[in-house]
Protein backbone atom coordinates (compact mmCIF):
# COMPACT_ATOMS: atom_id res chain seq x y z
CA UNK A 1 0.00 0.00 0.00
CA UNK A 2 1.39 3.52 -0.70
CA UNK A 3 -0.21 6.37 1.20
CA UNK A 4 0.00 10.57 0.47
CA UNK A 5 -0.26 12.39 4.57
CA UNK A 6 -0.96 16.20 4.05
CA UNK A 7 1.35 18.32 6.05
CA UNK A 8 -1.16 19.69 8.59
CA UNK A 9 -2.18 15.65 9.54
CA UNK A 10 1.95 15.58 10.01
CA UNK A 11 1.69 18.02 12.00
CA UNK A 12 -1.29 17.12 14.36
CA UNK A 13 0.63 13.70 14.74
CA UNK A 14 3.83 15.35 15.77
CA UNK A 15 1.58 17.28 18.15
CA UNK A 16 -0.53 15.42 19.64
CA UNK A 17 1.13 11.56 19.99
CA UNK A 18 -2.85 10.38 21.24
CA UNK A 19 -4.93 12.08 18.45
CA UNK A 20 -6.50 10.61 15.52
CA UNK A 21 -3.53 11.62 13.24
CA UNK A 22 -0.98 10.39 14.93
CA UNK A 23 -3.01 6.75 15.22
CA UNK A 24 -3.15 6.58 11.55
CA UNK A 25 0.62 7.67 10.28
CA UNK A 26 1.44 5.13 12.95
CA UNK A 27 -0.72 2.54 11.05
CA UNK A 28 0.86 3.62 7.58
CA UNK A 29 4.42 3.39 8.93
CA UNK A 30 3.97 -0.20 10.46
CA UNK A 31 3.85 -1.87 6.85
CA UNK A 32 3.26 0.55 3.98
CA UNK A 33 5.16 2.83 1.71
CA UNK A 34 5.06 6.96 2.23
CA UNK A 35 5.27 8.60 -0.51
CA UNK A 36 7.26 12.60 -0.25
CA UNK A 37 8.05 14.81 -3.18
CA UNK A 38 10.37 17.54 -2.98
CA UNK A 39 7.87 20.42 -3.11
CA UNK A 40 5.82 18.28 -0.33
CA UNK A 41 8.83 17.70 1.63
CA UNK A 42 9.52 21.44 1.37
CA UNK A 43 6.26 22.49 2.83
CA UNK A 44 6.21 20.20 5.42
CA UNK A 45 9.74 21.63 6.43
CA UNK A 46 8.49 25.47 5.87
CA UNK A 47 5.64 25.23 7.73
CA UNK A 48 6.58 22.77 10.91
CA UNK A 49 10.06 24.92 11.29
CA UNK A 50 7.16 27.99 12.08
CA UNK A 51 8.46 29.90 15.08
CA UNK A 52 4.59 29.72 16.47
CA UNK A 53 5.45 25.62 17.03
CA UNK A 54 8.47 26.37 19.65
CA UNK A 55 5.56 26.76 22.87
CA UNK A 56 4.49 23.15 21.77
CA UNK A 57 7.60 21.08 20.41
CA UNK A 58 11.34 21.70 20.54
CA UNK A 59 12.87 22.57 16.97
CA UNK A 60 15.24 19.74 18.03
CA UNK A 61 12.54 17.39 18.27
CA UNK A 62 10.84 18.59 14.79
CA UNK A 63 13.93 18.40 12.91
CA UNK A 64 14.14 14.62 14.31
CA UNK A 65 10.53 14.41 13.05
CA UNK A 66 11.72 15.72 9.67
CA UNK A 67 14.78 13.43 9.54
CA UNK A 68 12.49 10.29 10.14
CA UNK A 69 9.99 11.06 8.24
CA UNK A 70 12.53 11.71 5.35
CA UNK A 71 13.91 8.08 6.14
CA UNK A 72 10.17 6.37 6.01
CA UNK A 73 9.10 7.62 2.75
CA UNK A 74 9.27 6.72 -0.63
CA UNK A 75 10.99 9.54 -3.25
CA UNK A 76 8.80 9.94 -5.84
CA UNK A 77 9.42 12.28 -9.03
CA UNK A 78 6.22 13.90 -10.13
CA UNK A 79 5.66 12.65 -13.52
CA UNK A 80 1.91 13.95 -13.46
CA UNK A 81 1.11 17.86 -13.41
CA UNK A 82 -3.11 18.64 -11.41
CA UNK A 83 -4.42 22.05 -11.58
CA UNK A 84 -8.00 21.06 -10.16
CA UNK A 85 -7.72 21.80 -6.29
CA UNK A 86 -9.84 25.05 -5.20
CA UNK A 87 -6.23 25.95 -3.26
CA UNK A 88 -3.95 25.92 -5.79
CA UNK A 89 -0.98 24.60 -3.15
CA UNK A 90 -2.76 21.37 -2.53
CA UNK A 91 -2.46 20.18 -6.09
CA UNK A 92 1.29 19.16 -5.36
CA UNK A 93 -0.79 16.40 -3.43
CA UNK A 94 -3.00 15.04 -6.20
CA UNK A 95 0.29 15.51 -8.33
CA UNK A 96 2.60 12.78 -5.28
CA UNK A 97 -0.48 10.46 -5.15
CA UNK A 98 -0.83 9.97 -9.43
CA UNK A 99 3.17 10.15 -9.89
CA UNK A 100 3.41 7.36 -6.84
CA UNK A 101 0.54 5.51 -7.82
CA UNK A 102 -1.06 6.20 -4.22
CA UNK A 103 -3.70 4.19 -2.75
CA UNK A 104 -5.04 7.07 -0.97
CA UNK A 105 -4.49 10.39 0.52
CA UNK A 106 -5.43 11.34 4.18
CA UNK A 107 -6.05 14.90 4.55
CA UNK A 108 -8.09 17.02 6.66
CA UNK A 109 -8.22 20.04 4.05
CA UNK A 110 -11.47 20.49 3.08
CA UNK A 111 -10.35 22.10 -0.73
CA UNK A 112 -8.85 17.66 -0.97
CA UNK A 113 -11.21 16.10 0.78
CA UNK A 114 -14.03 17.75 -1.67
CA UNK A 115 -12.33 16.12 -4.63
CA UNK A 116 -12.97 12.79 -3.45
CA UNK A 117 -12.10 10.16 -5.30
CA UNK A 118 -9.49 11.87 -7.50
CA UNK A 119 -8.84 10.18 -10.13
CA UNK A 120 -10.19 6.79 -8.07
CA UNK A 121 -7.60 7.74 -5.50
CA UNK A 122 -9.64 7.83 -2.27
CA UNK A 123 -9.18 11.36 -0.60
CA UNK A 124 -9.66 10.34 3.29
CA UNK A 125 -9.53 11.72 6.80
CA UNK A 126 -7.49 10.12 9.36
CA UNK A 127 -10.30 8.69 10.93
CA UNK A 128 -11.46 6.78 7.64
CA UNK A 129 -7.88 5.74 6.74
CA UNK A 130 -8.12 4.28 10.49
CA UNK A 131 -11.28 2.28 9.87
CA UNK A 132 -10.79 1.38 5.84
CA UNK A 133 -7.45 0.26 6.53
CA UNK A 134 -7.70 -1.86 10.06
CA UNK A 135 -5.89 -4.64 8.58
CA UNK A 136 -2.92 -2.40 7.54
Amino acid sequence: MRFVFDCNVLISALLDENSVPAQALKKAKSSSALLISTSVFAELIEVLMRPKFDKYVSPEIRLSFLQEYELLCTSVKIIYKVDVCRDSKDNMYLELALSGKADCIISGDPDLLSLNPFQNIPIITPKEFIMMFAEV
